[in-house]
């Protein structure tokens, strides 16, 4: 099985983590898609949400294109790709998380991701699924405290991993993912809910 994955060293070795005996091809380009026409699956981790890379990725259909596209919805990109959260460290567990609206994509989905020794947990094609949505939250509030003097980024860090069993602290894991990606979606959810609203010093940073 020929799966084609569009992105950077990290994001590809994320997905690799699986030990899969299918033949991932790395790709750095959009136009390098053009090389692999007739692979099993395609995954672009480094999508853009443009009418140019929809195009682009729709000449591949109906064999399973993957999209990493954590704020815009499948209605705004292309109601046949797969949507996942493809976030710096979510690609190394063992699920997916995952949205997509034809019923005869997700079976084809299941099985690329079955070569990968990965499974798909599918959710509502909403922004930001579930785990970016409350990941996204949790540093944000960790974010309000700081501003308030609560304690510091590093015993906040310390006291999530010790109290509740977290992987990384919220500073840790914002730096994981990227602070931008976090205050990006968070900007994008408090268009329409004022609880996601970017605390100022979050804000700040990514801004300074």
């Amino acid at each position: 099985m020929q799966i084609v994955v569009l992105g950077g060293d990290s994001l590809f070795n994320e997905l690799k983590t699986g030990n899969s005996e299918a033949d991932l091809i790395q790709i750095i380009t959009p136009g390098e898609l053009m090389l692999f026409p007739q692979a099993d699956a395609y995954f672009d981790l480094e999508f853009e949400n443009t009418a140019e890379r929809i195009a682009l990725l729709s000449r591949f259909l109906p064999r399973p294109v993957f999209i990493n596209s954590i704020i815009a919805p499948l209605t705004q990109s292309g109601n046949l790709f797969i949507r996942i959260n493809g976030w710096p460290s979510f690609l190394q567990r063992k699920i997916i998380e995952a949205a997509c609206l034809d019923s005869m994509q997700r079976g084809s989905a299941e099985k690329i991701c079955n070569a990968l020794n990965k499974t798909i947990e599918w959710v509502p094609d909403v922004p930001g699924f579930v785990s970016a949505r409350v990941v996204s939250m949790i540093i944000n509030e960790a974010y309000f405290a700081l501003q308030q003097n609560v304690s510091t980024k590093k015993e906040m860090d310390t006291a999530m991993k010790l109290g509740t069993n977290y992987p990384f602290g919220p500073f840790e894991w914002s730096e994981k993912i990227g602070l931008k990606n976090i205050y990006d979606l968070l900007t994008a959810l408090a268009e329409t809910n004022t609880r996601y609203q970017p605390a100022e010093l979050l804000k700040k940073e990514v801004l300074q």
